[in-house]
């Protein structure tokens, strides 16, 4: 695929994903980690624009000057912002406007694209492409926690297919030894996967599935909600705090469990994986049933082993650099370093992955407490 393909193809991805939606559903932010669908699809222009266009497309005029401050997400070096927490409350530009302003920016890029490209310009739009599918599955996971926290519970596709089940019970035995850690190859890759390096891992166990709903479930039953004892202490605050007894989504109805999906509410399907699960809740169900959570280390070493990509798999690994990681100058330097604290790396990939975004080296990372992403647990021993 060339690059014009590539680009072509990604843009048209995160535009089929909102069609289903009405006008008034990219304007909801019900919390401040969902920005509102209208927000991902200017923002990821916004990437094009900014990074690629307004530097290396000679005589491109912005579209608006005040969409820098508005769909600026994080970016320092790149001007001020509207917080984050106030994205919902941008009930201008439309979301006419927001297309028109896709279609202005596809209509450069595809100029840019058409003419010979520097090493520089060709990394900045994969970079920018790989960026925009990472939107694509933000979209996915912030549409679902916008409908699904309408107390209609609105469906986004109510023909979307049923998942499969969690998978293959059973454990794979790894060997220790010294393995490679890290991405190596020519394709791309982000630069948390950089400075590969070789880690001592012990002997251990994985799963061969992930936990089931009807597995978390039993958890739930015999009181794993109200037994302090399989807690992380900050977990066990946020349980409290929170008043935290079932994943998110999960509703008990007339004694009988629901859970909300992108086809609406369902009955709990007990086979398919546990999802939108917060690190907090993997690590009490690892202690509850006598295992533990892989390093990221121990599932990158497994991972030739193992059927991923359906959930975000929590690790017990921090957020840390690779040796030798530095960041690069300007603002594409601040896109995962500064990142690098307090939070927890999550592996594998999600059924709201985009095709051809996933590889073993791939680091996710978010807040312990987070989850309304597709977050699911794998065991080790």
């Amino acid at each position: 695929m060339s690059l014009t393909e590539q680009y072509r193809s990604v843009r048209k991805l995160t535009e089929r994903i909102c069609s289903p939606l009405h006008t008034e559903d990219y304007v909801v932010q019900p919390v401040a980690d969902v920005s509102p669908p209208k927000w991902h699809l200017g923002h990821t222009t916004w990437f094009f624009e900014t990074l690629v266009l307004k530097a290396h497309l000679p005589g491109y005029t912005e579209f608006d000057s005040n969409f820098n401050y508005v769909f600026n997400s994080y970016y320092e070096s790149l001007g001020a912002r509207v917080i984050r927490t106030q994205r919902g409350n941008l009930s201008r530009p439309t979301v006419n406007d927001i297309y028109r302003y896709r279609v202005y920016v596809d209509q450069a890029m595809e100029q840019l694209l058409a003419g010979p490209l520097s090493e520089e310009v060709r990394t900045l739009v994969v970079l920018g492409c790989n960026h925009e599918e990472q939107h694509q599955e933000l979209l996915w996971t912030d549409i679902k926690y916008i409908l699904g926290h309408n107390p209609l519970f609105p469906a986004y596709d109510p023909a979307l297919p049923a998942e499969e089940a969690a998978g293959r019970p059973g454990w794979i035995s790894v060997e220790g030894g010294l393995y490679e850690i890290g991405y190596t190859g020519s394709g791309f890759c982000y630069d948390n996967e950089l400075g590969r390096h070789q880690v001592y891992l012990q002997p251990f166990k994985i799963a061969a599935s992930l936990v089931s709903n009807e597995e978390y479930l039993a958890f739930m039953q015999q009181g794993g909600y109200r037994q302090f004892e399989h807690w992380y202490a900050e977990g066990w605050d946020w349980v409290k705090n929170n008043a935290i007894t079932a994943p998110l989504y999960w509703y008990l109805i007339e004694d009988n469990w629901y859970t909300y999906t992108l086809q609406g509410l369902q009955p709990l399907a007990l086979q398919e994986p546990v999802t939108h699960i917060s690190f907090y809740e993997a690590a009490a169900y690892a202690a509850w049933k006598g295992g533990r959570l892989p390093t990221e280390f121990e599932w990158e070493a497994a991972a030739p082993k193992l059927q991923w990509g359906r959930r975000w798999e929590w690790t017990e690994s921090a957020y840390l650099p690779y040796p030798g990681f530095q960041r690069v100058a300007g603002p594409v330097g601040e896109y995962n370093g500064k990142f690098m604290v307090n939070q927890k790396v999550l592996r594998g990939a999600s059924s709201f992955t985009s095709p051809g975004h996933s590889r073993p080296t791939y680091r996710n990372f978010f807040h312990p407490h987070l989850r309304w992403q597709l977050t699911g647990i794998r065991l080790a021993v």
